[in-house]
């Protein structure tokens, strides 16, 4: 039903100071449902790095801070998982 399509724009700055910056390995494009429950899980994303070290990155993700009152969006870091 297109009268009961929304948007919004989320935006990830990436802090890196090596070579390259971390990237995402694919384009992420989310829908969410009407009958989306609080609390459900809308979408998994991941970030690649070619300075990758043979430990590995752990990437951290967070909101911005004008957005850390909205109710509507939470991020939680998934261990790697």
């Amino acid at each position: 039903n297109p009268e009961k399509i929304s948007e919004a724009n989320v935006y990830i700055q990436v802090l890196d100071v090596n070579d390259h910056a971390p990237e995402f390995p694919k384009y992420y494009e989310t829908f969410v449902c009407e009958n989306a429950v609080s609390g459900q899980l809308i979408q998994s994303i991941s970030a690649v790095d070619q300075d990758d070290s043979a430990e590995g990155h752990h990437f951290y993700f967070s909101l911005a801070q004008e957005a850390t009152n909205n109710s509507h969006f939470i991020v939680k870091d998934n261990k790697g998982s």
